[in-house]
C-alpha cells in the first residue's frame, strides 16, 4: 500500500472517531473541538495524498477508488448529523447526496466507454468550500443566521458543478450522437 493511499485510509478511519465526537459535544462542549480537530486533520489528508500521489508516482487504483469515497463519507457523515440535529434540511442533503451519485454514475459510464473523467477546478472548489463551511458550522452551529449561509455556501458549488460535469460530458451519456 502507498504513502498516499495511508493517509486516504487514515481518513476513512476518522470518520467514525468524528461522528461519535461530534455527536456527543451537546453533552461535553470540549467534544466540539475534539470533532473540529478530527474534521479538519481528515480534510488536510484529501489535500496530503493527493499531493504525495502525483510528486511521488504513487497514483493507483485504489487510491483513485478510496479517495473520492473518503471524501464522500467524511463530509457526508457531517452533513448527516447536521440533518439530524435539524440545522441541514434533508431537501438539501438530498442535493449532495444526487450530485454526488449522478456524477460517479457518469464517471462509471465513461470509464465504460474508455474514457476518463478527471476532477476539475469546480470540483474542488465545491470540495474545498464544503469543508471549510463544515468546520465553520462544527463551531457555530447555534448561530442560527449562518445556519442558511453554511447552506447556500455548500449547495450553491455543489450544484455548478454538478451541472458543469455533465454539460461537458454530455457525450458520454450517448446524447447528441446519430444512433
Amino acid at each position: 500500500m502507498t504513502t498516499a493511499s495511508k493517509f486516504t485510509l487514515a481518513r476513512v478511519v476518522m470518520i467514525p472517531a468524528f461522528m461519535a465526537a461530534f455527536l456527543l459535544s451537546p453533552c461535553y462542549d470540549w467534544l466540539k473541538w475534539l470533532a473540529l480537530g478530527i474534521f479538519i486533520l481528515a480534510s488536510l489528508t484529501d489535500f496530503v495524498d493527493g499531493h504525495i500521489a502525483r510528486k511521488y508516482n504513487q497514483v493507483s487504483d485504489f487510491g483513485k477508488f478510496l479517495d473520492p469515497l473518503a471524501d464522500k463519507l467524511l463530509v457526508i457523515s457531517a452533513m448527516t448529523i447536521f440533518t439530524q440535529w435539524g440545522l441541514f434540511p434533508a431537501w438539501a442533503l438530498m442535493i449532495v447526496l444526487t450530485r454526488e451519485f449522478a456524477v460517479t454514475g457518469l464517471r462509471l459510464v465513461a470509464a465504460g466507454k474508455g474514457n476518463v473523467i478527471a476532477a476539475g477546478w469546480s470540483g474542488k472548489v465545491k470540495t474545498f468550500s464544503t469543508m471549510v463551511a463544515l468546520c465553520v458550522w462544527i463551531v457555530f452551529h447555534d448561530w442560527c443566521w449562518l445556519n442558511w449561509v453554511i447552506i447556500l455556501v455548500i449547495l450553491l458549488p455543489t450544484i455548478y458543478s454538478g451541472v458543469e460535469y455533465f454539460i461537458k460530458n454530455w457525450s458520454c451519456l450517448g446524447f447528441g450522437k446519430k444512433q
